[in-house]
């Protein structure tokens, strides 16, 4: 192309391609066509730097671009009305289209002519004839081409190299825009697919042995040393092999997608170089990728996630996923933004540009996520949980209206990138929407608090149906309605005459051992006892039994749980229910051994109450001796005989390794369920890799919640 014609054709296309045109619906490629026939668009793009009769001179500054070229303005500006009624531009633009427009239908050319030549602003004029009337009306043909520092008094032929550059251009930056909505859909479809497939997995009979070997080796180990459920430095926790499978496929799948098939072409209407081609290209695969990563990050983070209902997967694994999602969106924005920021800078448009509102709510979207990540690392969701859940869901409220805004600002909802953000905040409305009706199905309830002693309370709520685990709003005079709380539901059924004792029943028989260590006293210093305990007399009372949630909760100095410590009736409201262990399939295992620690029995309690007819192995870790009664009384002495055998050790540690290489025996599937301390869950989940890796047919089940 000739050296002279690029500031004009770059000036020509910053001026007639605005930011505001016709909605658009879908993506780039899925419903939205940017430039379509492309032959067209050329045409007009080509003959719209040629001044007209009508055009008005103007200054030079401040003329808002579509893309990046040399900004060299044009000294004047034509007007829609201009470009609709001038006699020369319709005829120039009709014989141009009708020349390089050989393989378009002449119904699309009529579309394009009427919606598109005079540009893209909804309620523009029209052309003052059509398509077919223009060409009939360039006659004779031109046969030369005018030269573009001209007024456009005549008939003219395009430019060649000019048409050829504008072509490329328009050509190639769809495709890039077609290939981003393609990487768009691959992020966000395999994001929902891979969960899904690796959970049907466990349909596929394999043979069990094979599956307990590749748990033992790819699945259930940390990634590196002993530690998954115990944070690393106290910072970060260590995800399993499993999880860090799928983190190294999102990592990669981004990191891939960013780097690949940009197609390059020259000689280009909107660029001085190649390098600013590509460079242009690679911000804005950027910028589509961390926007298709949003409904990812929001549905992995949702409590009322689809794919928890559809899988076997947890929502600690879910909320791991939803953080190193969050890493990748936040790295890819501000990689698009800084590339960005240098183009500007490097054309010598970023004083006016950085004015203008599109970018200021790129730099607030941007900046709330750069915000999100340090104010969200362990410590600080550990020790100011409540101030963590409320400034996360602003900011990232703010993250969203940003990236919207962005966009809309820049494009005016032509090119479907706010598609993304219309996913995500749909994903976010379901899940509030959904946690507001499980609030609203149960309504306001009456928490019925009993001390059981100086680290455990009980908490009964009559009137409440539910299972697994639930969602608890304690109206004490400092609750805040973002204050929420997660808890296992022990027990659904109260039994008025227990509420508040401790129970009467009956020994609990001759197969479950209770082991009872004094405080203070090492085994060195005393032999363990080890004893029968009868809990009270022979006979229970009777008292109606009401449907109801029991829990049991582990007090501390501060905080919400001091504070219930001194109530003993609260307002509360329930947010249930949501899935917990699969009862069914844990049920139906030839062997089953539960340990748990401390309140973990809250956990693992419905399974003993559910238990099927298989061996179950029970073996709890407690420090109270008033908490083993109230566990009793809450689940009923039939939880544990007949059919239970195990220990329940007070005031002592279970020897969790000597426990799994006694009891994991045999040929048949033994499933290990553990709800206990982080150090007695990453114990049992250590051993029973071993042990798998030596081609025990073992199974091992985590229960547990962190986020």
């Amino acid at each position: 192309m000739r050296a002279h014609l690029l500031p004009i054709v770059a000036a020509s296309l910053a001026a007639a391609m605005t930011s505001t045109g016709y909605p658009g619906h879908g993506l780039v490629g899925y419903g939205i066509q940017m430039y379509h026939p492309t032959c067209a668009f050329a045409c007009h793009d080509s003959l719209s730097i040629y001044k007209l009769s009508c055009s008005v001179t103007v200054n030079n500054e401040d003329t808002d671009g579509n893309h990046l070229g040399d900004m060299s303005m044009p000294t004047f500006t034509t007007s829609p009305d201009c470009y609709a009624t001038d006699d020369k531009f319709l005829q120039s633009v009709a014989y141009c289209i009708s020349t390089h427009c050989t393989d378009v239908s002449v119904s699309d050319l009529e579309y394009y002519w009427a919606t598109f030549l005079v540009g893209r602003v909804p309620g523009q004029p029209v052309p003052k004839e059509s398509y077919n009337t223009a060409l009939e009306r360039a006659n004779p043909p031109p046969t030369k081409s005018v030269s573009p520092m001209s007024v456009l008094n005549t008939t003219t032929l395009v430019i060649e190299e000019a048409y050829m550059a504008i072509y490329n251009a328009d050509s190639y930056f769809e495709q890039m825009e077609t290939r981003q909505s393609d990487f768009g859909l691959v992020l966000l479809i395999t994001g929902v697919v891979i969960p899904v497939a690796c959970s049907l997995l466990r349909f596929v009979p394999f043979p069990s042995v094979i599956v307990s070997r590749f748990n033992a080796y790819f699945i259930d180990p940390p990634v590196f040393g002993r530690r998954h459920r115990e944070p690393l430095f106290n910072f970060a926790f260590v995800p399993s092999r499993g999880q860090a499978l799928l983190i190294a496929y999102l990592i990669i799948i981004n990191v891939v997608l960013s780097c690949v098939d940009y197609r390059l072409v020259w000689p280009n209407a909107y660029y001085g170089q190649p390098k600013d081609q590509l460079l242009v290209y690679i911000t804005n695969r950027l910028g589509l990728l961390s926007f298709a990563n949003l409904p990812l990050l929001v549905l992995y983070s949702s409590r009322n996630n689809i794919l928890l209902w559809i899988t076997n997967w947890s929502q600690t694994t879910f909320l791991l996923l939803h953080r190193w999602i969050a890493i990748l969106c936040t790295i890819e924005a501000c990689i698009h933004s800084a590339i960005y920021l240098q183009i500007y800078l490097g054309f010598g448009q970023h004083a006016s540009e950085s004015k203008q509102p599109y970018w200021e709510w790129g730099i607030v979207a941007t900046l709330a996520m750069s915000i999100l990540l340090p104010a969200s690392v362990l410590p600080i969701r550990q020790k100011l949980y409540n101030i963590f859940v409320a400034s996360h869901c602003v900011l990232a409220f703010v993250a969203l209206i940003g990236c919207y805004y962005h966009v809309y600002l820049r494009y005016y909802l032509q090119w479907g990138y706010e598609t993304w953000v219309y996913i995500a905040f749909g994903v976010w409305a379901f899940d509030r929407i959904a946690r507001f009706a499980r609030l609203a199905r149960n309504g306001f309830r009456t928490a019925e608090i009993t001390v059981i002693d100086e680290d455990y309370m009980r908490v009964n709520i009559p009137g409440v149906v539910a299972q697994g685990h639930v969602y608890l709003y304690f109206m004490i005079p400092s609750w805040r309605p973002w204050e929420n709380h997660p808890f296992s539901v022990m027990a659904t059924m109260i039994n008025e005459a227990q509420k508040g004792t401790n129970p009467t029943t009956a020994t609990m028989g001759n197969t479950l051992k209770i082991t009872v260590m004094g405080k203070g006293v090492s085994p060195e210093q005393t032999s363990v006892s080890s004893e029968l305990l009868s809990f009270g007399t022979q006979e229970q009372p009777a008292g109606s039994v009401k449907p109801g949630l029991t829990f049991f909760i582990r007090t501390g100095e501060k905080g919400l749980t001091s504070i219930l410590r001194t109530k003993s009736r609260v307002r509360v409201m329930v947010e249930s229910s949501y899935p917990g262990l699969s009862l069914g399939e844990l049920c139906a295992a030839p062997n089953c051994i539960v340990i748990a620690g401390g309140v973990g029995i809250t956990g693992v309690g419905p399974l003993l109450r559910a238990r099927g007819p298989g061996r179950v192995r029970f073996f709890w870790g407690v420090r109270s001796k008033p908490l083993v009664e109230a566990v009793v009384s809450a689940l009923g002495i039939d939880t544990f005989t007949p059919g239970v055998v195990g220990e329940i050790a007070v005031g002592s540690r279970l020897n969790v390794r000597a426990i799994l290489e006694r009891e994991v025996v045999g040929d048949s599937k033994t499933v290990v369920v553990v709800c206990g301390p982080v150090g007695m869950a990453d114990e049992a989940r250590e051993v029973v890799c071993e042990l798998g890796a030596k081609g025990r047919n073992v199974k091992f089940i985590d229960e547990a919640y962190s986020w």
